[in-house]
């Protein structure tokens, strides 16, 4: 396998544009009375994730058309490829339960996983104009109203710490066990990946997961972090890696600077 690294520059432009395009259709839909199914698994789909992830993924072919894609929609429907130590990890629509509420906190994601790490990710929050992306060893970025600017996790404050919990899947008395003992300044609900990218953008300290997710929901977050210089280790304290069977994630933790 070819070093990758010298195409990834190029790439997370052209990741971001496709990212941007699909952000543009799912806010045409997200201003309709759109229709709401559910999927095998009883979550919910709606038109935008599919016709979101009809966009990426013929985007990410002409892109890099040897990288295999492993993408949500189409897992589904009972498309899984084969990967090996490089593939595409694609959420179209990550939050689709704060799409239907209309919340806002929706984001469409697509990771780059090399040798089972995520090393490189476009988080966009179509809604709330905000993009995250991350290059591991160039560094993390966001771009929103105020224009492009390099992000960094922070050093948790004397106060204590910031923490983001789910808004859509929680357990809070398993929050509260793992919580015990930890100096909490602050507890925010947001939903989707969103929280990876708010602990890399300095906002937050800790993202507790003590629940089901899976890879695709959280790849390109993670890539974000990793790039701000933040981890996402399991409860064991592994670093999470990727291209597990199934693509099921174990409970984990996401946390800025030490």
């Amino acid at each position: 396998m070819q070093d990758w690294q010298s195409h990834r520059e190029a790439w997370l432009k052209e990741i971001e544009r496709i990212v941007r395009s699909a952000g543009d259709l799912i806010l045409e839909i997200y201003a309709t009375d759109f229709a709401v199914r559910g999927k095998g698994d009883q979550s919910p789909v709606t038109e935008a994730d599919e016709r979101a992830e009809a966009l990426i993924l013929p985007a990410l072919r002409a892109l890099a058309p040897e990288i295999p894609i492993v993408a949500e929609e189409a897992v589904a429907a009972g498309s899984t490829p084969e990967v090996g130590s490089l593939f595409w990890l694609v959420d179209p629509l990550d939050g689709t339960k704060e799409f239907i509420s209309r919340n806002g906190e929706f984001t469409v994601n697509v990771a780059l996983v090399q040798d089972g790490v995520p090393v490189l990710g476009v988080v966009l929050a179509p809604a709330l104009g905000r993009l995250f992306a991350g290059d591991v060893g160039r560094g993390a970025w966001l771009e929103d109203a105020s224009g492009r600017r390099p992000i960094r996790c922070r050093a948790v404050p004397d106060e204590g710490l910031t923490v983001v919990a789910s808004r859509s899947h929680g357990d809070a008395a398993a929050l509260d066990a793992f919580l015990a003992g930890r100096k909490v300044a602050a507890l925010a609900n947001a939903g989707s990946s969103l929280k990876l990218c708010l602990i890399a953008a300095g906002e937050a300290d800790l993202y507790p997961r003590l629940g089901r997710t899976m890879e695709w929901d959280i790849a390109a977050g993670n890539a974000v972090l990793l790039a701000a210089g933040g981890a996402v280790r399991d409860l064991a304290g592994q670093t999470l890696r990727y291209g597990k069977p199934g693509f099921d994630n174990p409970h984990f933790a996401a946390s800025g600077a030490a």
